[in-house]
C-alpha cells in the first residue's frame, strides 16, 4: 500500500510514539487526581508535553497550552467562547467545516460574518480582508493552509491587520503544525488551534490550543478538574479553565514523544522532504492531458498537497481506481471544504487529493505519477 492521505491523518508514526503510548497504558494514572505514583506519573508526562508544545509554538508558558481531542474541539471552544451576538467576524473560503460550522452557529445567534473570496488559484486578498474590518469586528478566524489546495495564508500579514485594529486572531493550524514553524508571538496570534494526528505525527484523539495570556474564553465544557472541588463554577485558571474531565493521557504521552521526534529531526528537514515529494508529483502530473490541478504552485510556501481531477470523471471513481488497481490511498470528494469547492467549481465532481508526509518516498511519488498517467489515458 502507498499511503498518500496524510492531510486526513498520518498513518506512519515515529516508533517512539508507539513506545510512549504502550508505556503509558501500563503506568499512567489520572493526572491531578491524587498523589499516588501513577497519578503523579501522568501529571509529569502531561506537564512535560505542555512544556514541549509551549516551546514548539513559542508560547509564554506551559499554562497557555490547553489539551483537547482535536482541532475541531479547539476551534469550537475558541469560536463559541469568544464570539457573542452583535460581534462581527472575518473568515475565508479556504476554511474547513470545523471553522465554518461554529461560525454559522454564532451567526444564527446574532453575530455577523464576512467570508473573503479568492482568485482562480485559491489565494485571498489581504487588502480586501482589511477593508472588511468595521466598528463591531471582534476577530479574524482563518486557516494557515487550505486542506484542499495546499495554499497558505500569510500569518504575519493577517496578524498585523488584527493588531492594527485591535482584533482577536484565531488560527487553524491543522495542516501546518509539525511541518511549518508557527510562532504565536511573532505572528500576533491570540488563539492557535492544532491537532495531534497530522503533521505533529501523534495519535488520533489528541490536539490542543494556545491561548494568549489575557484572552478569556468561555468554557465549552465544565465538570471535574481535580482541583477546587467545592466551587460551583469551573476553575478559571489556565489551562484548567478549558479542560474538563480526564484528559487523553495515553495519547498525550504519544504526542509528547512525537514532538520530541520533530525537534530532534528538525522541521526544516521534514518540510524539505515533503515539499520535494509534492513538487515531484505535481510536475509529473500537471502536464498530463486531461489532468487539471488546483491551487497555486508558484509560491514556495504551501502545504504538501496536490488536488486534481481527470477530465469529467468523478473524483470518487478515480480515487477508487487508484486504491483497488494500484494500492494508492488518496482522498476524493469535498474534503469538508465546501466554500473552496464552490470557488473552484468542483462541487459536483469533487477532487482527488494527494497529501505527502515525511515517511513517503520518491519511488512512491513516481508510482503515483505513473498511475495517474495510465488512468488519464483510459
Amino acid at each position: 500500500m502507498i499511503y498518500m492521505d496524510n492531510a486526513a491523518t498520518t498513518l506512519h508514526k515515529p516508533d517512539a510514539v508507539k513506545t510512549a503510548v504502550l508505556a503509558a497504558l501500563d503506568t499512567m494514572g489520572n493526572a491531578g487526581r491524587g498523589a499516588s505514583e501513577p497519578a503523579l506519573d501522568a501529571s509529569r508526562i502531561i506537564y512535560g508535553a505542555r512544556e514541549k508544545l509551549a516551546r514548539f509554538f513559542n508560547a509564554e508558558s506551559a499554562a497557555q497550552i490547553v489539551f483537547t481531542a482535536n482541532s475541531t474541539e479547539s476551534l469550537n471552544i475558541a469560536i463559541k467562547g469568544l464570539i457573542c451576538p452583535g460581534d462581527h467576524v472575518i473568515t475565508t473560503v479556504l476554511e474547513h467545516n470545523s471553522v465554518l460550522r461554529p461560525l454559522y452557529e454564532c451567526r444564527e445567534r446574532g453575530a455577523e460574518l464576512s467570508i473573503l473570496g479568492c482568485d482562480e488559484k485559491g489565494n485571498i486578498s489581504y487588502d480586501e480582508m482589511e477593508r472588511e474590518v468595521k466598528e463591531n469586528t471582534k476577530a479574524i478566524v482563518c486557516t494557515h493552509a487550505s486542506n484542499l489546495t495546499g495554499n497558505m495564508i500569510d500569518l504575519k500579514k493577517v496578524g498585523k491587520i488584527a493588531g492594527k485594529h485591535g482584533l482577536l486572531f484565531v488560527v487553524d493550524a491543522s495542516q501546518t503544525a509539525g511541518v511549518w514553524p508557527v510562532d504565536v508571538r511573532e505572528n500576533g496570534i491570540d488563539v492557535l488551534c492544532f491537532t495531534g494526528h497530522k503533521g505533529l505525527m501523534g495519535p488520533q484523539g489528541t490536539g490542543g490550543m494556545y491561548v494568549r495570556p489575557g484572552v478569556r474564553i468561555r468554557p465549552l465544557l465544565s465538570g471535574g478538574s481535580g482541583i477546587d472541588t467545592y466551587n460551583p463554577h469551573h476553575p478559571s485558571q489556565m489551562p484548567t479553565a478549558l479542560e474538563a474531565g480526564t484528559l487523553n493521557g495515553h495519547g498525550i504521552a504519544g504526542l509528547s514523544a512525537a514532538v520530541s521526534f520533530l525537534e530532534e529531526t528538525g522541521l526544516d528537514v521534514i518540510r524539505a522532504k515533503e515539499q520535494s515529494l509534492m513538487r515531484r508529483f505535481y510536475e509529473g502530473i500537471s502536464c498530463i492531458p486531461g489532468v487539471k490541478v488546483y491551487g497555486d504552485f508558484g509560491t514556495e510556501q504551501r502545504a504538501a498537497i496536490v488536488s486534481f481531477n481527470i477530465g469529467d470523471y468523478d473524483s470518487s471513481e478515480v480515487s477508487d481506481e487508484l486504491n483497488t488497481e494500484y494500492g494508492i490511498v488518496t482522498r476524493p470528494g469535498a474534503h469538508c471544504a465546501p466554500l473552496m469547492h464552490q470557488a473552484l467549481g468542483t462541487v459536483e465532481q469533487g477532487a482527488v487529493r494527494f497529501s505527502f508526509s515525511y515517511y513517503n518516498t520518491e519511488e512512491e511519488a513516481d508510482a503515483a505519477i505513473q498511475a495517474v498517467k495510465e488512468l488519464a489515458q483510459e
